[in-house]
């Protein structure tokens, strides 16, 4: 692919029992990675899942690349009732992948994410952060060009997100795209390059991160830093 705009929306709507949640959203997302900022209720999680095809739009078009592959990844994540290793080997599974080349990969996944050792252990019984670790490991063992990522540390002690943002940079260092919502603002500032902020529904500003935060360009952004500043 030679654009440097790996997924676009041209007037994207989302309606739900008569709501707009989100209302004409026209943006580009390019290389590197993104963090979709707003307040409660503004949308984040919906134009997430509007972007990875979840959900289907009421209105507008979502283009993307032909050869584009994607992955995404939830504030809690679904574990199979199954082995840690069975739940990294299910995705690649779905992609046909033969059995000896999954075990290959699902193994060196966990090794990535710090967990071969849990490889035999039920997925369902680990921690809230090891669970994240094992989805961000099953996603990882997909190679995805693009990774989405709903609050990925939102329910996690500080320890624990601390080793999921190292696995996402980790993960954007070997070239896959992030795009992820948080309500951490240091966060944002940690992983991100850009910011889409979001208030309403509607997309109001796409910057890059380090000017959002210095000079955000809309008074709702201004409220927002102002309301979210420690």
């Amino acid at each position: 692919m030679t654009s440097t705009h790996w997924l676009e929306l041209q007037g994207l709507d989302l309606r739900e029992n008569g709501v707009q949640i989100i209302a004409n959203a026209t943006l580009k997302v390019g290389a590197g990675r993104t963090a979709i900022l707003g307040p409660n209720g503004a949308g984040k999680s919906s134009l997430l899942r509007l972007m990875h095809g979840l959900l289907k739009p009421t209105g507008g078009r979502l283009i993307w690349p032909q050869t584009m592959t994607q992955s995404m990844v939830f504030q809690r994540p679904v574990m199979l009732r199954a082995t840690v290793l069975a739940n990294v080997d299910y995705g690649l599974a779905l992609r046909g992948i033969p059995a000896a080349e999954r075990r290959e990969k699902a193994i060196a996944a966990l090794h990535r994410v710090g967990l071969p050792e849990l490889a035999d252990r039920p997925a369902r019984r680990l921690s809230g952060g090891e669970q994240q670790r094992v989805a961000l490991a099953r996603a990882w063992a997909l190679e995805p060009q693009l990774l989405f990522l709903d609050e990925p540390t939102a329910s996690l002690d500080p320890a624990s997100s601390r080793e999921v943002e190292r696995i996402i940079g980790e993960m954007a260092a070997t070239g896959t795209r992030i795009v992820m919502t948080t309500h951490n603002l240091g966060q944002a500032r940690r992983i991100a390059e850009e910011v889409i902020f979001l208030d309403g529904g509607r997309v109001l500003e796409q910057t890059p991160v380090e000017e959002f935060f210095r000079r955000p360009q809309t008074t709702a952004a201004q409220a927002f830093l102002q309301e979210e500043a420690p």
